[in-house]
């Protein structure tokens, strides 16, 4: 049985978050934990593992179901931790090594490139990179399976109040990827704080 810690944190980097599976450990792990993180009324987004001589730490991205907005609170964090460390803990497939587990939630920085990704950044200001078309920045009224519903924001002078443009949609096939745009406002619904990512603590 190897011996864990688990760290949770509500917000990841842009490049961990968007981390693939690929290695058939990672695959199977994904496929160990996956049931715990839906008990938990969490989605698992992305396993990874990073080994550093006989020392493994596992890192887990779990995020909300794509019909609910906001962030992922630390207090669920820390329960799905706790069911994930025993699980990992119980594993009759693992090789004994120690290891750290690392859980988190992408936070606003991943960019948005999934269907599900649009549906959790309902109401939320964004950029959108359009393939074979300029950039948009608006607020996403909605998500279907087609596309998404933008009320643009034209850019105006400084100090005076952004105008909106009528709604547009864009379809999933003509959008590149997009990024969430922080707003104040916003910060305590995504779980960030002033002057750092997110707020973190150890489980």
């Amino acid at each position: 049985m190897s011996d864990s810690e688990a760290t949770t944190s509500t917000d990841r980097t842009e490049s961990d978050s968007t981390a693939t599976i690929h290695n058939p450990e990672e695959r199977r792990l994904k496929a160990l934990l996956e049931p715990a993180v839906l008990a938990n009324r969490l989605y698992l987004e992305d396993v990874s593992i990073h080994v550093a001589g006989s020392h493994r730490t596992v890192h887990v991205v779990v995020d909300l179901p794509q019909e609910e907005t906001g962030g992922v609170s630390l207090d669920a964090i820390a329960d799905v931790s706790r069911a994930l460390s025993d699980i990992l803990d119980n594993d009759p497939h693992d090789d004994g090594r120690p290891y750290d587990l690392e859980v988190s939630s992408p936070g606003v920085g991943r960019p948005l490139t999934e269907p599900r990704h649009w549906h959790r950044a309902r109401g939320r200001m964004v950029r959108v990179n359009v393939i074979q078309g300029e950039d948009v920045l608006g607020r996403i009224a909605s998500v279907d399976d087609a596309g998404v519903t933008l009320i643009p924001e034209h850019e105006v002078k400084k100090g005076m109040k952004p105008k909106q443009g009528d709604p547009i949609t864009i379809p999933f096939d003509r959008i590149r990827h997009g990024k969430v745009e922080i707003e104040f406002s916003h910060l305590h619904e995504a779980g960030l704080a002033d002057e750092h990512n997110g707020p973190s603590e150890e489980a």
